[in-house]
């Protein structure tokens, strides 16, 4: 078996039905549209056949997430924060070119998340926003069931000591001039990768409002 496994995009899918009489297992012949990976052996002659480019091979298991530097994680953080400024101001502005603008932002954003590794199902991050989550699941409406599912059923692929999960949850200062949020502790050295300015810039914020800029 291969270590990849076909997948199939149902928006591309034009329901030529190909796949359907090369694949050696029949893992494409399915009434979801959702190829069976346990019988998917990873050969690629379904996505060879398709003429629409609607199946694709993809890896069986993701590595953990690379790890990024300080500036890149800020820079990710900084960009993301902006795209979501500007679907915020969209949103208020009437006509179908502000709503357009928004969506495009929401998924600018959205990439940009997943680039640093904070919606990375696999990913410790999301391991530490479900028990974050969890630790609040008393406040209304909020689905505790599905979180515990999504905590039981996905396969973490970054393993966390026992030291790292009861630490204390990282400190969140704002720089009080540009606006830039800053986690965790403050290098030697440290200016800020928006402005420029020194460590001096940057205020603590409080919990409440720590929650508020976390992503």
């Amino acid at each position: 078996m291969s270590g990849k496994v076909a997948v199939r995009n149902v928006r591309l899918c034009e329901k030529d039905c190909l796949c359907l009489y090369v694949c050696p297992t029949g893992a494409s012949d399915t009434e979801n549209s959702v190829i069976d990976r346990e019988k998917c052996i990873g050969c690629g002659a379904c996505a060879e056949a398709c003429p629409a480019n609607a199946i694709s091979l993809v890896p069986r298991e993701y590595p953990p997430q690379q790890k990024k530097t300080e500036e890149v994680t800020a820079a990710l953080r900084y960009l993301a924060h902006s795209k979501a400024r500007q679907e915020t101001i969209a949103a208020g502005l009437p006509g179908p070119l502000a709503e357009a603008v928004g969506k495009s932002c929401r998924i600018m954003a959205e990439d940009l998340l997943r680039e640093a590794g904070y919606m990375l199902p696999q990913s410790a991050n999301v391991r530490a926003l479900l028990e974050d989550m969890l630790s609040r699941a008393d406040e209304p409406g909020f689905p505790k069931e599905a979180a515990e599912l999504l905590l039981g059923s996905l396969e973490m692929n970054e393993p966390s000591s026992a030291a790292e999960e009861k630490r204390e949850p990282a400190r969140m200062r704002k720089c009080s001039v540009c606006g830039y949020i800053h986690e965790g502790a403050l290098p030697e050295g440290f200016r800020c990768p928006v402005c420029g300015q020194s460590a001096a810039a940057l205020v603590k914020l409080e919990a409440e409002a720590a929650r508020k800029y976390r992503l």
